[in-house]
């Protein structure tokens, strides 16, 4: 019997201890009641409550949590529905409001994300959504966290996960994005071609200039040549003296230079010539008259 009592006696023991010391992780909070009113807020470590009398509610997590939301279908400006995934990063800064003045926190949270997701998203076109996921995440963000803010949540961040047009909106933008880019390419190899006619051309440009300035350098160099060739002809024929039946055979020796050239229909014999051929002809006459006598070595001379 005494065993009986003393086991009863140690069971009440631990019971009143339990109720009695409190140990509270780090990172958690505990609210305390007595007699249904709240009295204090346990932060972490070994604490003492009344036993029978204090209550303590579930601890809080008071680290930042994570939270995805199902997929909510908004409907665009320009009428399009489109279905957003959300993740949400929220903390809890007072656990005596998250506990007293919100008495769901999560659906909370989770209904008024989708009602500012609609209102944000249906001010904007399908395209302004689809590109401005940042200005989205702000705007959330902004509205959330002051609105939470009195339920003793604070949100870090939003984001969106995924946004979703109709399989039809997407066959669509598919083809724009295809003709788009069928377009750039067009333009890109129509600008390509362009150069490089425009290369041509100026290579072109640039190698008759430079064939015209050889040319145009080769005539003059020749011309040069030709001019000092006559020069020293010229010297070298008075240097020598040569007499009137020697010049009357360089003219004749020029005529045929003279009738080379298609364009040469006329030809003008200068004086100088006349009377070359005058003075070779009565030449040849003194040769002929003289063919057949004797040398003075009794040898006759053919020519």
């Amino acid at each position: 019997m005494i065993a009986i009592v003393f086991a009863i006696l140690l069971v009440f023991a631990l019971l009143l201890a339990a109720k009695t010391v409190r140990i509270i992780p780090q990172a958690r909070a505990g609210i305390v009641e007595r007699f249904g009113r709240y009295t204090r807020t346990l932060e972490p470590g070994l604490r003492i409550t009344v036993p029978f009398i204090d209550r303590l509610l579930p601890l809080q997590d008071l680290r930042e949590q994570v939270v995805s939301f199902p997929p909510n279908s908004v409907i665009t400006e320009d009428n399009v529905s489109v279905s957003i995934d959300t993740v949400l990063y929220f903390q809890i800064t007072d656990p005596k409001a998250t506990t007293y003045e919100v008495a769901n926190p999560l659906q909370a949270v989770e209904q008024l994300t989708a009602t500012t997701l609609r209102n944000v998203v249906g001010g904007m076109t399908l395209e302004q959504a689809l590109t401005s996921r940042d200005e989205i995440n702000g705007q959330l963000r902004t509205v959330l966290d002051e609105a939470t803010g009195k339920w003793g949540i604070r949100v870090g961040r939003v984001e969106l996960k995924a946004i979703d047009p109709p399989s039809t909106i997407l066959d669509a933008m598919e083809k724009q994005m295809r003709a788009e880019r069928d377009r750039r390419a067009q333009i890109l190899t129509a600008e390509g071609s362009k150069q490089a006619q425009i290369l041509n051309a100026q290579g072109e440009k640039e190698s008759a200039v430079l064939k015209a300035e050889g040319a145009k350098t080769a005539a003059v160099l020749r011309s040069e040549g030709e001019a000092k060739a006559i020069d020293t002809v010229f010297r070298a024929i008075h240097a020598g003296q040569p007499d009137k039946e020697l010049l009357s055979y360089q003219y004749l020796q020029m005529l045929p230079e003279l009738a080379k050239g298609d364009a040469n229909k006329v030809f003008v014999i200068p004086g100088e010539i006349t009377q070359a051929l005058a003075g070779l002809s009565s030449t040849v006459e003194q040769i002929r008259e003289g063919v057949g006598s004797p040398t003075s070595g009794g040898d006759v001379v053919r020519h």
